[in-house]
C-alpha cells in the first residue's frame, strides 16, 4: 500500500495538532505541581496578573522552568533521534548511540564524586560537568571515526567508538559509585535517571540552552531534502548531488550538540528519541520536511506531559519520581508495539 502524497494541508493539519499537543502538554505543566496550587484557573489568572506573589514565584521559579526545559530537552531528544535514524539508516538509532549520553553521564558523576570546583574564578556546576563530558565524547568518536575509509565503513567505525566510549563510561560511573558514600551514590543514581529538576535555574542560563537547541534544530531542518535522499541510500544520494559524508558529519555534529546541552541538564532520559520518531513517521510519513518539526513538537509535548505525570505521583509516593524512569516504562512497550506491528507488516498479516 502506497502513502498519500505529501500535501501543504497535511503538512499544515500536522503542524497544528502538534503545535496544540505541546501547548496543552505546557498548560498542564504550569497548572499541575506537588503544591496545592492547581488548575487552569490559575494560569489564567497569570494571564490577566491577579496573582499574588507566592503563586508568581512558584510559577516564575519552579513550574516554568520546568515546562521550558522539558520542551527543549524533548524537542532535541525527538528530532536528534529522526536525524540518527536517517543518517546512520538504523531504526534502532537514537541521540545517544554516538556516545553523548555515556560523556555526558561521566562528566556529571565526576563533579558529584569529586564536589564543586571553579576554572578561572568560574564555578564548575554539574550541567557544566556533563555537558563538558558529553563535547569530550564526540571530540574523541569523530576523532577516531575521520581515521576510517570514507562510505559505509565510516559509519559503521562511528557507531562502534559510540559503543565503545559508552562501555567505557559505564564501567568508571560504576566504579565511582563504588568509592563513594551510599548518600552519594543514591544521589548519583537519581541524577543518571534522569530528571527535571531545575527550579531557581536563572532565566539567561535557561534562555541560552533553548537558543543553543533552537538553532541546533533550524540548522538540522535545513538538511531535511538531503536526509530524504539519504534514506534511500548513499549512492542514491550521492546521484541526486548530495554531498553524504559532509551531510552526515554536519547532522550528526548538529544533533549530538542539540543532545548534548539538553542532557547537561537533565540526565539520561531514555525511548524519547526512539520512540516518538518512530510514532510521528506513521502519522506524518519518512519526508524530513515534515517529519523533523513534528518530532521536536511530539518530543517536548510527550516530555512534557512525563514530567507533570511524574510530579503529579508526589502525592502518591511521597518523593519526586525521576522523569526518565517514567519515560521508560512508557516508552518500552511503545517501541514493542511498533516492533510487532513492523513484523506484522513484513510478515503480510494485515
Amino acid at each position: 500500500m502506497t502513502r498519500a502524497a505529501l500535501t501543504p494541508t497535511k503538512i499544515a493539519l500536522s503542524a497544528a495538532l502538534t503545535l496544540g499537543l505541546w501547548g496543552l502538554s505546557a498548560m498542564l505543566g504550569l497548572s499541575s505541581g506537588s503544591s496545592a496550587l492547581g488548575g487552569f484557573d490559575l494560569v489564567a489568572r497569570w494571564w490577566t496578573g491577579e496573582l499574588s506573589a507566592t503563586e508568581q514565584a512558584i510559577l516564575w521559579s519552579a513550574r516554568l522552568p520546568r515546562v521550558v526545559f522539558a520542551g527543549v530537552v524533548g524537542a532535541a531528544l525527538a528530532a536528534g533521534g529522526a536525524v540518527f535514524q536517517a543518517v546512520l539508516r538504523n531504526p534502532l538509532a537514537d541521540p545517544y548511540i554516538l556516545g553523548v549520553s555515556g560523556g555526558a553521564a561521566l562528566g556529571g558523576t565526576l563533579l558529584l564524586t569529586l564536589g564543586s570546583f571553579s576554572v578561572g574564578g568560574l564555578a564548575v556546576s554539574t550541567p557544566l560537568a556533563a555537558f563538558g563530558g558529553a563535547l569530550a565524547a564526540l571530540a574523541a568518536i569523530f576523532a577516531v571515526a575521520r581515521q576510517a575509509p570514507s562510505g559505509r565503513g565510516a559509519t559503521y567505525v562511528l557507531l562502534l567508538t559510540g559503543v565503545i566510549v559508552n562501555a567505557f563510561a559505564a564501567s568508571m560511573i560504576m566504579f565511582l559509585q563504588s568509592v563513594v558514600s551510599a548518600q552519594k551514590a543514591q544521589e548519583i543514581l537519581f541524577y543518571l535517571m534522569g530528571a527535571l529538576s531545575v527550579e531557581g535555574t536563572a532565566w539567561p542560563v535557561m534562555l541560552g540552552v533553548s537558543a543553543a537547541i533552537g538553532l541546533s534544530l533550524t540548522a538540522l531542518f535545513a538538511y531535511a531534502r538531503d536526509l530524504n535522499a539519504m534514506a534511500i541510500g548513499e549512492e542514491e544520494a550521492a546521484y541526486l548531488g548530495v554531498e553524504v559524508a559532509k551531510v552526515q558529519r554536519v547532522c550528526l555534529l548538529l544533533a549530538s550538540f542539540a543532545v548534548a546541552v539538553g542532557v547537561a541538564f537533565s540526565g539520561i532520559i531514555g525511548f524519547v528519541g526512539l520512540v516518538v520518531p518512530h510514532a510521528m513517521r506513521l502519522v506524518v510519513g519518512p519526508d524530513h520536511r515534515v517529519l523533523l518539526p513534528t518530532s521536536a513538537l511530539a518530543g517536548a509535548a510527550f516530555l512534557t506531559l512525563a514530567d507533570v505525570s511524574a510530579r503529579s505521583l508526589f502525592g502518591v509516593l511521597g518523593t519526586t519520581l525521576p522523569v526518565g524512569v517514567l519515560t521508560s516504562m512508557i516508552g518500552a512497550p511503545m517501541f514493542l508495539y511498533f516492533l510487532w506491528r513492523a513484523l506484522r507488516r513484513d510478515a503480510g498479516w494485515g
